[in-house]
């Protein structure tokens, strides 16, 4: 006897049914990770989904704030380049009078 078993006792049709509970139980135990597993992936797709919406969102949101900021500074160095055009007109009209002063009192160019 074998921890108190007798090896060679018929077995009863309640010890097969309990052997075959025993041997399935392991088959559903693998059916039961397996859903969980597919649960499992389910909810990792999704949230990474989410994820990449969060990504699009913020890179969205970004590229409208540094449009905004490009707009205002397109616009600042625009009237930048109209004073810079102003002030050459001015300074080649003040150049072309002072070149008329020259030329009407003979002095020699510098």
């Amino acid at each position: 006897m074998e921890n108190g078993i007798d090896r060679n006792a018929p077995a009863t049709k309640g010890d097969l049914l309990d052997l075959k509970a025993d041997l399935l139980a392991p088959k559903a135990d693998v059916q039961n990770l397996k859903e969980d597993l597919q649960h499992l992936k389910a909810d990792l797709l999704q949230r990474m989904d989410n994820l990449l919406e969060a990504m699009r969102d913020m890179q969205t949101e970004s590229l409208k704030a540094f449009y905004s900021y490009a707009k205002s500074t397109d616009v600042k160095l625009k009237d930048g380049e109209m004073a810079d055009y102003a002030l050459r007109e001015r300074v080649s009209a003040v150049e072309f009078r002072i070149t008329e002063v020259e030329r009407r009192l003979n002095l020699p160019p510098q």
